[in-house]
């Protein structure tokens, strides 16, 4: 196999050694068991990353606590600066980043650049966040006094990520948590460890640049036993978890049992709407980057198609012939559109989905199945798969992490095709294609979509950190990125000073003595 660049890229982020059972990087206290890295691209090893035990966990967590009394007490600009400064170094190893995603994760080089340029622009507008933490003052209604409300960091946020986007999502929390003064913990996916020790290397340059403790920014490795060591922690007031709806439950309900605060961003079953009124060229677009970008694996992923009954074969022809055109290969060769599935289980999970469809009376039109042979050696590369359905299949229901799209047709007006959209348990992303502007109001309403996310003429996948995201239901309720995302990181207090030489009390209460 063509090398890509690989070994040149481990090297230029400094995981040279990772091979050796190693974990370079900031702060990694790991002596627990050898978590082996192998690529879904060609099934090599790639490197070694120790776990992190409890005795482990608590050094990372004494560092952590440590960094946060110095770290709150720089101004927020400064803070800025910092996270200016990591932005730098992210643009000078954007290619050996990006390059690392695509081939630890499989996604697409294309799709792991632009992975890094998400971390590069919210670290853009981490800086500008950094002079606009405001609060508000309010008119008191004793004379001689005033009050208004500040922000202060929470402390110590704890993040445990996802394997489909191993650096972004990280650097969504973690950008927006230094610049409010928290320092972070990060529990990267176990099956993508060696990108949270390139990110970790990178930031760590940067607070050694700047004389800053190290503990403003910490790694830990391993499973879901690992990640319970934040999630009970009461040290951690904040815990942001990506995942499946099932993790986050558990998640929630730790969390919440110490009253601590959880964000969440879960499970989606994202659906496209498609009116008489759409364009078609974009549709298909839309549609099929959705469907089979990042080989199915976005918690955005286009899941269901809900095509009007008029246009349902227009569309349908539309679609089965741009599968047609689909290359699936090495996803470091821009030639190929999809590359593999993260590893075999989620091959079995694929494989049982299109069997559950076809059990539930769907019917396949776009055949899918396992590739082998010459560049396929690690088992992991599928065919992307259409089935038509009904909305009322439990496979349909659920979300899998796949290339499967599901067809659905719907009759009558677009309220109809709407109740079929929200008609699930999640609510991440959702889309209509419509060039007729009462449809895509009706979609925006308060009775329209009920998801996190609405789009109107784009697909569901390709959010921008401008805007907050998340959804609703089962994806869990909370925000990240942009917007006011910044607030969860914060504590808010309310501050009432009296200026005068009397002591007036609220609600005209009198208390003499």
């Amino acid at each position: 196999m063509t090398d890509f660049g690989i070994d040149k890229a481990l090297q230029e982020l400094g995981l040279q050694e990772v091979n050796k059972g190693t974990s370079t990087g900031n702060l990694h206290f790991s002596s627990g068991d050898i978590i082996e890295s192998y690529s879904p691209v060609d099934g090599k090893l790639i490197g070694k990353v120790s776990t992190t035990t409890k005795e482990d966990y608590e050094k990372v967590m004494q560092t952590a606590t440590e960094a946060f009394k110095t770290w709150r007490t720089k101004p927020a600009p400064l803070r800025g600066e910092i996270v200016r400064q990591f932005g730098e170094k992210l643009r000078v190893k954007k290619e050996a980043l990006g390059k690392l995603v695509s081939y630890e994760m499989g996604k697409s080089y294309q799709e792991g650049l632009g992975e890094v340029q998400e971390m590069i622009d919210i670290c853009d507008f981490a800086v500008g966040l950094s002079r606009q933490l405001h609060g508000l003052t309010m008119h008191s209604e004793r004379p001689g006094h005033r009050m208004y409300e500040q922000y202060h960091p929470l402390g110590i946020v704890g993040i445990i990520s996802a394997f489909n986007f191993p650096v972004a999502v990280w650097a969504w929390n973690t950008a927006l948590a230094w610049i409010c003064g928290d320092v972070c913990v990060w529990k990267p996916s176990e099956k993508t460890p060696l990108c949270g020790v390139a990110c970790q290397n990178i930031i760590a340059e940067v607070l050694r640049e700047n004389n800053l403790p190290e503990g403003i920014s910490c790694l830990i490795n391993g499973d879901y036993k690992v990640g319970e060591f934040m999630t009970k922690d009461t040290r951690v007031p904040l815990v942001s978890a990506t995942g499946s709806t099932r993790m986050g439950k558990i998640v929630a309900s730790e969390v919440a049992g110490r009253l601590g605060k959880s964000l969440l961003e879960l499970g989606g079953n994202n659906a496209i709407i498609v009116t008489p009124d759409s364009d078609l060229k974009m549709t298909v677009i839309g549609a099929v980057f959705g469907a089979v970008g990042t080989a199915g694996q976005r918690c955005t992923s286009t899941r269901r198609l809900i095509i009007h009954e008029s246009i349902y074969d227009k569309v349908k022809n539309a679609i089965v012939e741009a599968y047609k055109q689909l290359r699936i290969g090495n996803p470091l060769d821009e030639n190929n559109h999809v590359g593999p599935l993260i590893d075999k289980d989620a091959v079995a999970m694929y494989n049982k989905a299109l069997e559950k469809v076809v059990a539930e009376g769907g019917n396949i039109i776009v055949e899918g199945g396992v590739l082998s042979g010459e560049g396929y050696e690690s088992g992991c590369y599928v065919k992307p798969a259409i089935a038509e359905a009904s909305n009322t299949f439990e496979i349909v229901q659920h979300e899998t992490f796949a290339p499967v799209l599901y067809l659905l047709k719907y009759s009558g007006d677009v309220i109809n095709a709407i109740e079929i959209q929200n008609n699930v348990a999640q609510g991440l992303s959702s889309a209509i294609m419509t060039n007729n502007l009462r449809e895509a109001e009706a979609f925006l309403s308060v009775a329209g979509s009920d998801c996190g996310i609405a789009n109107v003429n784009i697909g569901t996948s390709g959010a921008e950190i401008g805007g907050a995201f998340g959804g609703e239901k089962d994806t869990g309720g909370g925000r990240e990125s942009g917007s006011d995302a910044w607030k969860i990181y914060m504590r808010r207090q309310t501050n009432t000073i009296n200026y005068t030489t009397d002591l007036p009390l609220a609600q005209g209460i009198k208390f003499d003595l």
